[in-house]
This record gives C-alpha cells, structure tokens and sequence, in this order.
C-alpha cells in the first residue's frame, strides 16, 4: 500500500496510545512518515511534548497531545470527549504494562492498575470511537497484545491473562468490522527491546531473538490489512505455533519450567 493509499484508508488522524516510549513511540513515527495526523496518548507528558515537536518539525503533520493516566477508572471517558473534535481512522491501542514472578507476591493494586489499562481502558475507549470509524466505513484497529496472550503464562499471569483478553477482544472485533471494511489486527510481539523488560526485572541482555521497535511497528503497519492477529517475530511464531500443539499441561509444565524466576 502506498502512503497516499494508506492515508486514504486510515487518515486524517491516528490515535497512540502508550506513544511516549518503546512500540508506540514508533508507531507514532511511522505514522508520522505516511502523513498522518497524530493523537498521542501518554502519561509522561513532556516525554510527548518533545516527541511531537520532533515530528511537526520532520513531518510537517498536525500533532496534538493528551497527557492521561490510564490506570484512571474514567481515562476512557475523559479521552473519548477530547477526541471528539478529531477525525481519527486508525486507533493504535498500545499502552500498557506487565509483572514478573509469582502470582501471590504480585502486589494487589498493580494488579488492578494492569486491568485497568491493559483492558478496560482500552475497551470502553474503542467502544466510544467505534460508531464514527463505523460511518467512515474505512480505518483499522491496532491492539497491542503479546505471545503471551496465546496461552496462560506462569510467572507472568496477570500479564498474560490481560492480553489474552486482549486478542480475543480483537479476534471478536475482526469478525464484527471486516464487513464493514474496518481492519482490526492484534499485534502479538515477543520479546522486545524496549523499557518494558527492565521495568519487570528482567536483563534485556538475557533475552533471545530481540526485536527492535521500529522493527515491530513498520511489519505491524505492512500487515494491518492480514488480521485478526499477527506475529512480527518467526523465531516466536515458531516457538509457539509447536507449544500450542502440545496437551495443554504439558505446555504449561514447560512454560513453567522455562518462566520460573532464578533465584
């Protein structure tokens, strides 16, 4: 698809939200280079600031931001009455966060807070911009999810059961809007070089077959037309296409297995 084609698809505008770091940030410049318009979403406000004025200067496109927390119960309502005004074809839902270790030790409201903007928030805010997309009867929805989304993980549970609901909201979505020519694809990255590893404890210099967010984000976009779910990585495309062909409690043994914290 040409950026002119993309842009008649999916513009004028395109919500990020999560786009003051990792694979929203890129997704914002890669939006950005095809000459969209862009409403970015974040918590660290000048984080966004910077990243706009960088792109307005670049791009010549019409950035505008909206600082939010996410983990607020009324987050989605808040940004739905900003977002009125704009005439957005692609919601890029991206913003979240993940724990590692064992489930009991987990504290209760990061849990809650992982809920909120891994799921609610992302529900009830596409559920709010649906009906104009509807109208366009053009533009796409990216949802964010992850390889763990595809199965329960131990040690990452929470985590995995957020973006389990992740991918089946989006597969229910795809089956909904396809006919009325609205792409929904759930992204399914593995491991990522991004701040998330560190942020859960985790050595981004022991993990395998990193990718890159620009990496991830410009084989997204390639493939937002090939829903319902798409995984960049062919190392975790492999990896878990045979983990699902096994029984599930041995797959889980082995996750389990391969997940567990060294201490």
């Amino acid at each position: 698809m040409t950026h002119t084609d993309f842009r008649h698809r999916y513009g004028p505008s395109a919500l990020v939200t999560g786009a003051s770091s990792g694979i929203g940030r890129s997704f914002a410049e890669h939006l950005a280079s095809r000459g969209l318009n862009l409403v970015l979403v974040a918590r660290r406000q000048q984080r966004l600031e910077q990243l706009a004025e960088a792109l307005r200067q670049r791009y010549q496109i019409e950035v505008t931001v909206l600082p939010t927390d996410l983990a607020s119960a009324d987050a989605a309502r808040q940004l739905a009455d900003q977002l009125d005004a704009f005439d957005i074809g692609l919601i890029v839902s991206n913003a979240g966060f993940g724990w590692k270790g064992d489930y009991d030790r987990a504290p209760a409201l990061q849990m809650s807070e992982m809920l909120t903007v891994n799921c609610h928030t992302p529900m009830l805010l596409i559920h709010a911009l649906l009906p104009k997309l509807r109208l366009r009867g053009k533009g796409g929805i990216i949802l964010t999810s992850s390889v763990e989304g595809l199965i329960g993980c131990p040690y990452s549970t929470v985590y995995s059961a957020t973006k389990g609901f992740l991918k089946n909201l989006g597969e229910g979505l795809w089956g909904e809007l396809n006919p009325a020519g609205i792409d929904v694809l759930t992204l399914c990255p593995g491991a990522t070089d991004t701040e998330a590893p560190a942020s859960q404890g985790i050595d981004p210099a022991t993990l395998s077959n990193l990718m890159s967010p620009d990496e991830v984000a410009t084989l997204t976009l390639e493939n937002l037309r090939n829903g319902p779910v798409y995984i960049p990585s062919e190392h975790y495309r492999a990896v878990f296409d045979a983990l699902l062909t096994l029984p599930k409690r041995d797959a889980l043994q082995a996750l389990a297995a391969n997940m567990k914290p060294k201490t």
